[in-house]
């Protein structure tokens, strides 16, 4: 049997092989980000492919706006923020906090402000149960993957009858961003690494329209790297053989139809929304917001703040990262005045972030 160091070379030296035009493909999962940076797979590519970072982590593409959203709503006395780890440290409008010191949920958390961070959005409802005398709203943010989770906890809210739990959703599908990418003049992207995570949830079948329609080369993949050369092999051959694809390189987890439990739960409560995506600007029907008879639990709509101007953190450049038009180190920012330690944008925060991801395994551009 041969060992896995050994298929990624035999998968690499198919790939060197290539002898067409420079392609360039998009992996749109944080997850993958991560691992390609952890193991220097970039450099390993022939430089005749490219692998680029795309929208794959949701706290990256949550606006700036939904982050001054949150901001007010924990200046209110009654409210206790809730939320993901990752989401505390994004900066919001830089003109709300001190000079060179954008505001973020921890800087206000410091500043008196009751914010928490939980690992499930159960242990948010779990919150709520406890300080009834609190309105606990949980910072909804995430694509397929988390949505179904959260759907979840807000049923059992409702069937519990808990009135102090409400969302601030930012909810994001991932189809609708891929085809914009896919189809944008801005970069040509010859292929997509599609996101196992939500694949998982999804299915394989709801990328059939970015190929079959739009002639979009996409694989998902696994995590490892040699899953990774497995299905950048798969989309090479796609191009080479001019036929545009779906091909299923995870079928350990991944199924055609998906997971249709999640699906189920998740539709139930919510529907879609046209939503606004750092760095790529409003998508149509590429959100999820609460179906009408839910409504009440939305705390966009329970509580009324001002909303201040938005202004993005100034010389941050994690739009340009997401779209994939620059890599992270061609930002002027990066591992200068933007660092994990004092990050400037959300893709310097997540652990996912392309940022983070680049600065940690101090990844070179390569190509």
């Amino acid at each position: 049997m041969t060992s896995p160091r050994e298929q990624i070379e035999r998968y690499l030296r198919r790939l060197a092989d290539w002898r067409g035009d420079e392609l360039t493909f998009m992996e749109v999962c944080g997850t993958h980000t991560v691992s390609a940076a952890r193991s220097g797979l970039h450099s390993l590519l022939p430089r005749s492919i490219r692998l680029i970072s795309g929208p794959g982590c949701p706290v990256c593409v949550t606006p700036v706006s939904y982050v001054d959203h949150a901001l007010a709503l924990s200046k209110l006395p009654e409210v206790t923020i809730v939320t993901f780890g990752d989401l505390v440290r994004v900066p919001g409008s830089s003109a709300n906090g001190p000079e060179k010191a954008p505001p973020s949920l921890a800087w206000a958390k410091a500043r008196g402000a009751d914010v928490k961070v939980v690992y499930s959005p159960l242990d948010a409802l779990e919150l709520a149960r406890e300080l009834k005398d609190r309105q606990v709203v949980f910072l909804s943010v995430g694509f397929e993957t988390t949505t179904p989770v959260i759907a979840a906890a807000l049923q059992q809210a409702i069937d519990s009858g808990i009135e102090n739990f409400s969302l601030l959703t930012a909810n994001k599908t991932i189809i609708q961003p891929l085809l914009a990418l896919g189809t944008s003049s801005e970069i040509k992207i010859h292929g997509f690494l599609c996101p196992g995570h939500v694949s998982v949830v999804i299915g394989s079948n709801a990328y059939r329209s970015l190929a079959e329609i739009h002639g979009i080369p996409c694989a998902i993949a696994g995590f490892e790297p040699l899953e990774m050369v497995r299905a950048i092999v798969a989309l090479t051959e796609q191009v080479s053989q001019n036929h545009p694809r779906v091909d299923n390189c995870y079928r350990a987890a991944v199924r055609p139809e998906g997971n249709s439990k999640a699906l189920e739960v998740m539709f139930k409560l919510f529907e879609p929304c046209d939503s606004v995506w750092r760095g790529i600007g409003e998508i149509s029907d590429s959100g999820l917001k609460l179906r009408a008879e839910y409504r009440k639990y939305d705390a966009a709509q329970r509580f009324k703040v001002e909303l201040p101007p938005v202004l993005e953190p100034l010389g941050c450049r994690c739009g340009d990262v997401l779209r994939g038009v620059i890599s992270p180190s061609r930002c002027g920012l990066f591992g200068k005045s933007c660092t994990p330690d004092s990050p400037k944008g959300a893709c310097m925060v997540s652990s996912e972030g392309s940022c983070a991801a680049y600065y940690q395994f101090r990844q070179e551009d390569g190509k």
